[in-house]
């Protein structure tokens, strides 16, 4: 068996993590033909198939799944290892693979990426948007970013951003033929903007005042998976749209749209940072780590 390089290894991580040979290889900086062409070169040196290729998905075999248990912490204690010699000799280096939401990423890039490129020019950060939570270690992640709520217990964090809260939201003119709701179970009357979940199941949108809370299946014609679709959707006067108050907080100063039942929109907690407890910090994570803490 001829050992195979850590490129090719790297490569193989990749297309496992995002299940696409081209998400894989524009992540690497390579053509499709020459990631796939590595690929068929690995499984050659290995003598077992890794990979289940149809012309739409890609899927782990069995053996596939054995080698990406046991190759992900390998990989993790090399780059680790590598991280810890170039901080030595100065600055920390190394890649810092996370994994977000869409407005966890933005924020990201808004609060700690200009400053941690400034100050580490040699961390480079891959960033990965995803809807649904996922296992970031499991995935070769390094760390993650999602609302304090979502955060497994067995994960340190570490706040990103200020708490937020939820809230239903309109346009005047929406709300020139539609009184305005004045408790959730008003919103049964109305034209709601929908929410599909990355899960599938469709949002139940959530109320707290005082010791009562309620959880609403709203009625609505048209069903989105995106915040900001729905902003935009609602500043159009389709409906009323329960979106995190900074999606829709440009729209308020041009009174494009307006807070409703604000008295039952609670804050919770933010977004975190995330990453594993029972693991050593690499440099260039921990690189990004100091520099989310120093911009709260």
């Amino acid at each position: 068996m001829k050992t195979p390089s850590i490129s090719d290894l790297h490569a193989f991580m990749a297309v496992a993590s995002h299940k696409s040979f081209r998400r894989a290889a524009d992540v690497l900086g390579v053509s499709h033909s020459a990631l796939s062409h590595a690929m068929r070169g690995l499984e050659s040196n290995l003598g077992v198939r890794l990979l289940n290729r149809t012309t739409r998905s890609v899927s782990l075999t069995q053996d596939g799944e054995r080698l990406l248990a046991r190759l992900s912490p390998i990989l993790s204690d090399l780059s680790t290892a590598l991280s810890e010699a170039a901080a030595a000799a100065g600055q920390p280096s190394g890649v810092v693979r996370v994994n977000g939401s869409e407005g966890a990423i933005r924020m990201l890039l808004q609060i700690a990426v200009p400053r941690l490129r400034e100050r580490y020019p040699k961390v480079e950060l891959d960033l990965s948007v995803e809807g649904q939570l996922i296992d970031v270690v499991g995935r070769g992640f390094d760390a993650g970013i999602r609302l304090g709520e979502a955060v497994p217990k067995d994960m340190v964090a570490v706040r990103l951003g200020p708490s937020l809260r939820f809230l239903p939201v309109a346009a005047p003119g929406y709300l020139k033929s539609h009184p305005a709701p004045r408790t959730p179970d008003d919103l049964m009357t109305h034209e709601c903007i929908r929410q599909r979940l990355p899960s599938g199941k469709r949002y139940r949108w959530e109320f707290k005042k005082h010791d009562q809370e309620l959880a609403i299946d709203v009625p609505g014609g048209m069903t989105l998976d995106n915040n900001q679709l729905m902003v935009e959707a609602a500043a159009q006067g389709l409906g009323i749209a329960f979106v995190p108050e900074p999606y829709a907080a440009p729209y308020f100063g041009a009174k494009r749209l307006l807070p409703l039942l604000e008295d039952w929109c609670p804050d919770i907690p933010g977004l975190f940072l995330y990453f594993p407890s029972n693991r050593h910090v690499p440099p260039a994570l921990r690189a990004l780590i100091d520099v989310v803490k120093q911009s709260q």
